[in-house]
């Protein structure tokens, strides 16, 4: 690490191998906190739809019977995307997604994704890719709901994927995370890619 003196004053800034300047510490720690609430909400989405926890996931359509750990869990043959991708896709793409809803292959491409992506943030290693795979994936549940209905051009999935997006960039698994040490690992040295 160098550390630069500017010609104001005696202000100090640090600034890493790559010649970044150093985000404060209590950027850093709000970008991990950010990075793991996401993992939370990636992980409980798999654990949810895998088990029919209650939380979204067990009720019948009409939303007033929950049956946890019944029919709807993933484990017991639900769903994980019809419901969604049948019944809530609205606009220029529904026919594509009423064609894959329910589908093997839908269902376990959205729910490795849920768990890969969410245990990767938690841990703060592979950030790349899992928020790659996340921005991937928020991008097309926004496409699913099109116009979305709050508000045009912008909703919860679009700030979801920039979210994403500036936690790659910023490597927001260093801080309370294992991205130092898995960056230093020999498959992340030759494949800089899975930093």
């Amino acid at each position: 690490m160098t550390v630069l003196h500017s010609n104001k004053a005696t202000e100090i800034v640090n600034v890493d191998e790559q010649g970044d300047t150093a985000a404060h510490p209590l950027a850093r720690r709000a970008l991990a906190a950010l990075r793991i609430a996401f993992g939370i909400t990636f992980l409980w989405a798999f654990l949810d739809k895998t088990f029919a926890l209650g939380f979204h996931t067990g009720y019948d359509p009409t939303g007033t019977t929950l049956d946890r750990f019944g029919d709807a869990a993933w484990i017991h043959g639900g769903s994980p995307t019809e419901g969604f991708l049948k019944f809530g896709a609205d606009g220029p793409f529904n026919g594509f997604y009423h064609s894959i809803a329910g589908a093997p292959v839908t269902d376990w491409l959205f729910m490795l994704g849920l768990l890969g992506i969410g245990v990767a943030l938690i841990l703060g290693i592979g950030m790349r890719v899992a928020c790659a795979a996340g921005v991937a994936m928020y991008l097309m549940m926004f496409s699913v709901v099109l116009p979305p209905a709050n508000n045009p051009l912008v909703d919860d999935h679009i700030l979801g994927a920039i979210s994403l997006v500036v936690l790659a960039a910023l490597s927001a698994g260093d801080t309370w995370g294992f991205g130092r040490i898995w960056s230093r690992s020999g498959v992340v040295q030759t494949n800089p890619v899975l930093r």
